[in-house]
């Protein structure tokens, strides 16, 4: 089936011809859904609620943990491109009008002046067409200026990533969502000597803008905070590819005869996470930041989750240390079986059937695994994953997150629990990748294979299917424990097309 030039080509990109027969046969099988016991809430147990007393607790923790010698990192996936931010102004230059018609396009021209972009996107409009965007708009010559935002000769921001966009404007200038992370980083990740560490997965063409942006900027904030930035990079891997397919599931070719391949998905970052040298892993969006005069919230919840996850890492690392010691009673073996049960929300049932060696072997394997503490907004109809108590395949019931994919759609019951859920994720974790020894757990060994997802593209004309790998925080994440803590709304502000920058919380 592979040919020469294929097997040159999967040794160029490190992929194991076994691997291509793996993806194959998921195309041939497709994914199951995952089994649901119910949507997560504060109901039932599953999303906790700190009160008042315990958030000053977990916060104390947090602090008193960040002045050790363990060493934090800021995790910020940063490789997606802004095109799908502007697709509503791709489909504008693309009309056979020239007028702002849509709600949309109006809404862009009316407040045109308030984007933080706009002293940029004028002298743009300048120096292509000299005329300035107040003569442009007057000439009602609409579709110049969005030209000047949106392609190479102007600021080229349809094809630019979102990190490197401009945000925010400050009195002292203008701010990038890169620039956030940095000051974010600053405000809750930094270590007792005020160091910094942030790692952003980019893309390989737009590493170098990355790179050039850091260095004008990082000294400037290093200055305002007092701390030093330890900045990293790295691409998502050439391995994590997947192959595409055609419809009757054999290799998708393209004219020439090559091989078609993919990106994996966020799903594929679990590599890039897995390199890290950290302690404690802070995860969040790059599009998920706000201006200074409302980040205290984000910065409290963020350093709540933390103390949540150290506090839950200290009892589990010491029950370790405890069953490996093999001095334990069968009342001690409760506790820990109630810790498993009611704090990491991990249910078996039938663990009163268990002889205790084989209680202990449970136990051990449930409290050694990389643990994270996810923030949870209610539910606002806003689109992602939710909060779910599922099934695992050693049939334990525990904590997940999940996509709507992921869920059988067609069962009314299933299909119930989905849209009653309370909850979603915004993609605010906390994470501890190391195990009570201080060896890197390899996260690897902790995805579920099972979750992927098959999408339906076309190339050429020609339909195929797609492969995406168990995502990041979804199926990549299956095996840990997981804690799920609410966070109010606030902490979530992402920008999904252009004009939520005009939202009052990016102004």
């Amino acid at each position: 089936m592979l040919t020469h030039e294929d097997k040159e080509l999967l040794a160029k990109k490190g992929i194991l011809e076994e691997k291509i027969a793996e993806q194959l046969a998921c195309f041939e099988k497709g994914f199951p859904f995952l089994k649901l016991s119910a949507a997560a809430s504060v109901e039932n147990g599953g999303i906790m609620k700190a009160d008042e007393k315990e958030c000053e607790q977990y916060l104390a923790a947090w602090d008193a943990y960040k002045a050790g010698d363990k060493k934090i990192v800021k995790f910020v996936p940063a490789s997606g491109a802004a095109s799908r931010m502007f697709k509503n102004m791709f489909e504008f230059l693309g009309a056979e009008y020239d007028k702002p018609t849509t709600d949309f396009e109006k809404k862009f021209f009316d407040h045109i002046h308030d984007f933080a972009f706009y002293n940029d996107l004028n002298a743009a409009c300048l120096d292509n067409t000299g005329k300035n965007i107040n003569a442009l708009l007057s000439e009602h010559n609409y579709k110049a200026v969005v030209s000047n935002l949106l392609e190479s000769a102007g600021l080229n921001y349809g094809a630019l990533p979102k990190g490197l966009l401009k945000f925010h404007r400050y009195a002292d200038g203008v701010r990038t969502p890169l620039e956030e992370h940095l000051v974010e980083g600053a405000l809750y990740a930094a270590g007792k000597s005020g160091e910094v560490n942030v790692h952003f997965t980019v893309s390989t063409e737009h590493r170098a803008l990355f790179e050039k942006l850091v260095a004008a900027k990082a000294a400037e904030y290093e200055a305002k905070y007092g701390t030093t930035y330890h900045i990293s990079f790295s691409e998502q891997k050439p391995s994590t590819d997947t192959v595409a397919a055609d419809m009757e599931n054999k290799p998708f070719r393209d004219e020439d005869g090559k091989l078609l391949f993919r990106p994996g998905g966020h799903g594929a970052l679990i590599e890039n996470l897995n390199d890290l040298d950290a302690d404690i892993v802070f995860i969040k969006n790059i599009d998920n930041v706000v201006p200074d005069r409302l980040k205290a919230d984000t910065v409290t919840y963020k350093k709540l989750l933390a103390g949540v996850l150290v506090t839950l890492q200290k009892q589990a690392f010491e029950y370790l240390e405890l069953l490996d010691g093999g001095h334990y009673s069968h009342e001690q073996l409760e506790t820990i079986i109630r810790f498993v049960q009611q704090q990491l929300r991990c249910r078996r049932t039938d663990l009163k059937e268990l002889e205790d060696a084989d209680l202990v072997i449970y136990l051990r394997k449930k409290l050694n695994r990389p643990m994270r503490v996810c923030g949870m907004v209610k539910n606002v109809g806003e689109p992602g994953g939710g909060p779910f108590l599922a099934y695992n395949p050693d049939g334990t019931i525990s904590l997940q997150i999940l996509e709507s994919s992921q869920i059988d759609m067609n069962d009314p019951e299933k299909k119930a629990m989905f849209e009653k859920g309370t909850h979603f994720n915004p993609v605010d974790l906390v994470c501890a990748v190391r195990d009570y020894k201080g060896n890197k757990f390899n996260l690897l060994k902790h995805v579920d294979k099972a979750t992927g997802f098959i999408s339906y593209k076309s190339k050429n004309g020609k339909d195929l299917k797609a492969l995406e790998l168990p995502g990041l925080w979804n199926g990549s994440m299956s095996d840990w424990n997981t804690v799920f803590v609410e966070v109010p709304l606030s902490t979530f502000n992402p920008v999904k097309t252009v004009n939520d920058l005009l939202r009052e919380q990016h102004q």
